[in-house]
């Protein structure tokens, strides 16, 4: 079987078990530039990157049709290069990179569209995110800024555990997002381990790459 067949077969599994009006990112980080275009060829539009250097160079090589979320971590130093390839970041939890966003987003003449990412993990320091309490404070300081929109929001359920309550907390606090940005409707949640119990609670983008593209080799 040769490599896009073997992609197309796993993106056909994968694919049948999620509603044609959820959102598919498949995460692309650490795959080479020729998977993402079988990718294309296979009629897939949103790819989920994790490293600007990376992402960079294979938004400017794929058609422009090409929908691209970062995901990782946000480095300040790296915000402005984030923001020129980035349609969606999902990854905010703090006002002071926000406000890097929106002015890099100025400067480009776009509004930068972001998730806002909620920590779900009983111990907050295991994983980036604003807590739960913080959240509403946080989207309303943002939601002053110029040149960036709240989406919705991200999270990441803990590991080793049952992903169903974190994504019980995630839609709760989408709702109650909801109630100051009414725009902000989407989850995005769900990796290859958890998704079909994301779409559980709402989950309206899922983020999938090893049960896709296959084992990925971790860059140093």
């Amino acid at each position: 079987m040769n490599r896009k067949d073997e992609i197309a077969a796993a993106l056909t599994a994968v694919k049948s078990k999620i509603p044609q009006e959820s959102v598919l990112i498949v995460v692309t980080k650490t795959f080479p530039k020729s998977d993402v275009e079988i990718l294309y060829q296979l009629g897939e539009r949103n790819f989920g990157e994790n490293r600007s250097e990376e992402a960079a160079p294979k938004s400017d090589s794929l058609p422009q049709d090409c929908i691209w979320h970062f995901q990782g971590q946000i480095q300040s130093k790296k915000i402005a290069d984030i923001v020129s390839w980035a349609d969606y970041i999902h990854s905010l939890d703090e006002i002071s990179h926000a406000e890097k966003i929106s002015r890099a987003a100025s400067e480009l003449g776009k509004i930068q569209k972001v998730f806002l990412q909620v920590n779900l993990d009983s111990d907050p320091a295991n994983r980036g995110g604003v807590l739960p309490s913080g959240l509403i404070e946080l989207a309303k300081s943002i939601s002053k800024l110029p040149a960036i929109e709240i989406v919705g929001v991200m999270g990441i359920a803990p590991l080793n555990e049952d992903p169903a309550p974190a994504f019980s907390r995630l839609q709760e606090c989408s709702h109650k997002l909801r109630e100051i940005a009414p725009n902000a409707r989407y989850i995005s949640a769900g990796m290859s381990g958890d998704f079909e119990i994301a779409l559980q609670f709402e989950a309206t983008h899922i983020r999938i790459g090893s049960s896709i593209l296959g084992a990925r080799t971790p860059k140093p």
